[in-house]
């Protein structure tokens, strides 16, 4: 087990740490320290990890990165009744190369899958998302990625990574593990037509900034479909953070983007959770404490988690067959939560990525509107990934 990648604490946050009270998120959970090392794993569900890289970035020019704004306001906090363990790892500091901080990423990332924690990464610049899926090689045959941004982050894959290309590598890098590709809170003037039409053509999602805060529930289904979930915290409109993270006066508020990670939270599938695009500032306390309530949300999130797509006993669910363009389209309700699924269908002829019938969450209103005669898009581009 290789942790030597990692950097502790700083004694600036810890010594803040003491004086909190003794209810408090800091007191409870346990801490990488110079002194006592690294905490144990056994009993871990969640692990906070640093990735202090930003070489990657398209604006670099060589500043300082760090999360002790950030660490000591969550520390300062109170948690919910969780029963989660929380572990703080620390950093991963920067490699003598960008690939080097990659491999540590990727090495960490794979461990703590491997023993079921669920990282919460801290960037940095968005590309160590790239790191992060490269980590599910040997642990899912497909991988389900949702990116909350301004922009699709498609770039130009022929050229070195960059913090605005790095799905273009995630789609053309093998071993190709990404079977799905969505984007919440794009906004259309940050984007490429080219972009556009490839979203378009490989049959990823993408849901425009009024489709989620004008129906937040849409990011449900997405979420619980999603194995990776990455967060540029440019999506966030710039009068709910520091003047320091300022980037477009149109974006999420600070409300709906907790609402959104508690979704993240939630889903069953969700194995790895990264805010990246940080920028600390002494002045800045606006932004380490919305970044504290993102990662609030998702712990909640996790710990509301039920088990309810177990569909092989008949009492669990209500099974649901209409015809929308002469397509017979299956749905499923569980009983525990009141969600739905929609079933795609496996070809037998076809060489595709799904090997059997694959349930896709779906909502309430995707029932009705197949009900009607609509087929729906979460359905029809999932079922269009058979062929591709």
């Amino acid at each position: 087990m290789n942790f030597n990648f990692l950097s502790p604490v700083s004694d600036a946050v810890l010594a803040h740490n003491e004086l909190l009270n003794q209810q408090a998120l800091g007191q409870k959970i346990k801490i990488h320290t110079k002194r006592s090392g690294l905490p144990e794993l056994e009993d871990a569900d969640i692990a906070i990890l640093g990735v202090v890289e930003t070489r990657n970035d398209i604006d670099y020019a060589g500043a300082e990165l760090h999360f002790n704004n950030i660490r000591q306001v969550f520390y300062s906090l109170y948690p919910g009744n969780w029963k989660k363990k929380i572990v703080d790892l620390g950093d991963i500091n920067q490699g003598e190369t960008v690939e080097d901080t990659y491999f540590a990423v990727k090495t960490i990332i794979t461990i703590l899958l491997e023993k079921g924690i669920i990282p919460v990464l801290l960037g940095g610049s968005q590309d160590i998302t790239y790191a992060n899926y490269r980590a599910y090689d040997d642990f899912l045959p497909m991988v389900n990625m949702v990116n909350v941004d301004v922009k699709f982050d498609l770039g130009d894959s022929s050229k070195p990574i960059k913090n605005d290309s790095f799905v273009g590598k995630v789609i053309l890098d093998q071993p190709y593990n990404l079977f799905n590709y969505a984007t919440l809170g794009y906004q259309t003037y940050f984007n490429s037509q080219e972009e556009i039409d490839l979203m378009e053509k490989l049959y990823f999602e993408a849901y425009r900034l009024g489709e989620i805060t004008g129906n937040l529930t849409l990011a449900e289904p997405v979420m619980r479909d999603a194995n990776i979930v990455t967060l540029d915290l440019k999506s966030i409109k710039a009068s709910d953070v520091g003047n320091n993270q300022k980037f477009s006066p149109n974006g999420i508020s600070g409300k709906d983007i907790c609402a959104i990670a508690r979704y993240a939270g939630i889903s069953d599938k969700v194995t790895s959770f990264g805010i990246y695009e940080y920028k600390p500032s002494k002045q800045d306390e606006t932004t380490a404490m919305l970044i504290s309530q993102i990662i609030w949300y998702f712990i909640e999130g996790v710990n509301l988690r039920v088990k309810d797509d177990d569909f092989l006993l008949t009492n669990n669910y209500q099974k649901f067959i209409t015809l929308a363009d002469s397509q017979e389209l299956v749905f499923y309700k569980s009983n525990k939560t009141d969600r739905w699924w929609i079933e795609i269908p496996f070809l037998k002829d076809v060489n595709n990525k799904l090997k059997r019938h694959t349930l896709l969450p779906c909502t309430h209103q995707d029932y009705i509107d197949a009900s009607n005669g609509i087929i729906p898009e979460r359905w029809y581009k999932a079922f269009q990934k058979n062929f591709v």
